[in-house]
């Protein structure tokens, strides 16, 4: 019974030891950091952004009515000015009914001419009967004609008068089938030209995308058109760059083509929509001038110059940390990790400004390369 109580009383000391020596390695042992001690510096406010290279205005060049392509006459990577020939479908059926609303148009201006001339002779008959009407009647008061032969005269002059009615008729529908003709053709002349695709500006050919032969409909892509007037780089920038962006602000960009080569850019246009998955919402960055060689659609990293101060307090942006939305650090407060919220400014291409929460000659920390243990508030530390 005596060692039985011995055994379990050594037992416990294990366990109690195992404790102490978790509770030591998990609280107490340090966790190595990398430090830097907070100055004054200067800093240059930079943005970053990836996009890629795009024209503001894209036209996809397809056609109006369905036909056979019977020509492409440009390709890709040629210029083009307004107004020229681009393509062209087969014309042959539309011709053809083109020169049938043309004779439709001549057969109505001949019906018109006819109708006129008939009017003319109705007028004449009808002046005639007029006369012949009004000379029986004084015949029949003077009792020299008899009254048959002036109901005859009265009955041929509304002979006359229909028939002039008629006339006049018949050209009120001559001339409505020449408006019908005419607009007939009209349509039949743009059917026609739209079997010509033209540019509507000038510009650069991107892609070529169908060939002679086929039966194309409308919609259908045949060439892409852009201008290369207006190009530059749409990117995607965190929304919380957002208050610190203008138009008009000075740029640099990197194409990954040319890594080791910085265009000059200018803020062209900022984008009042962010993506509600990612938080990015996009600026436009125009490009001058653009590489010898270039591709729309290709990738590129811009970097935008958002301002300059000198003799601020700065802190490299790996030390930064967000908590809940507020920005901090964690300081070394005599080998222990302490949280400190502070308030961020000017943010530079690896600097970020500090306006309050530190003070020059603070040493802040982050856990080392090496370290997968993230910090706590009293952490130990051991600076590397």
């Amino acid at each position: 019974m005596k060692k039985f109580s011995v055994r379990h009383i050594s037992w416990l000391i294990v366990l109690i030891t195992i404790l102490i020596f978790t509770v030591y390695w998990l609280k107490f042992k340090p966790i190595t950091v990398t430090a830097h001690t907070v100055a004054n510096a200067e800093l240059r406010g930079e943005v970053m952004g990836t996009g890629t290279l795009e024209a503001r205005v894209k036209t996809t060049i397809s056609p109006r009515i369905q036909e056979r392509l019977a020509e492409v006459l440009v390709d890709q990577g040629d210029t083009v000015k307004a107004g020229q020939l681009l393509a062209r479908l087969d014309d042959a059926e539309l011709k053809q009914q083109v020169a049938v609303a043309e004779a439709t148009l001549a057969a109505a201006s001949t019906t018109v001419a006819r109708v006129r001339t008939d009017e003319a002779r109705a007028q004449a008959v009808l002046q005639q009967s007029r006369v012949q009407h009004k000379r029986l009647a004084e015949l029949v008061s003077g009792k020299a004609a008899s009254q048959e032969e002036l109901d005859k005269a009265t009955e041929t002059l509304h002979i006359a008068e229909a028939d002039l009615n008629r006339s006049r008729s018949a050209i009120v529908e001559a001339r409505s089938q020449i408006v019908n003709a005419e607009r007939n053709l009209q349509l039949r002349r743009e059917q026609l030209a739209f079997t010509e695709l033209r540019s509507p500006y000038e510009g650069l050919v991107v892609r070529r995308d169908r060939d002679p032969g086929g039966v194309v409909v409308p919609g259908s892509a045949i060439l892409q058109l852009i201008d290369t007037k207006e190009i530059w780089i749409s990117a995607w920038i965190d929304e919380t760059a957002i208050a610190a962006l203008a138009v008009g602000q000075p740029a640099r960009v990197v194409f990954r083509s040319e890594a080791g080569r910085n265009y000059s850019g200018e803020v062209a246009r900022l984008g009042r929509e962010a993506d509600r998955e990612t938080r990015e919402f996009q600026v436009d960055v125009r490009v001058q001038p653009l590489p010898v060689n270039w591709a729309v659609g290709q990738r590129a990293e811009v970097f935008i110059d958002t301002g300059h101060k000198s003799n601020v307090m700065a802190i490299p942006q790996k030390f930064l940390l967000w908590r809940e939305g507020k920005p901090g650090v964690f300081v070394n407060d005599g080998g222990r990790a302490g949280w400190r919220s502070i308030t961020v400014g000017l943010y530079g291409q690896q600097d970020v400004e500090v306006t309050q929460g530190l003070s020059v000659g603070d040493q802040i920390v982050t856990p080392s390369e090496s370290q997968k243990q993230a910090l706590e508030d009293g952490q130990a530390v051991s600076v590397r």
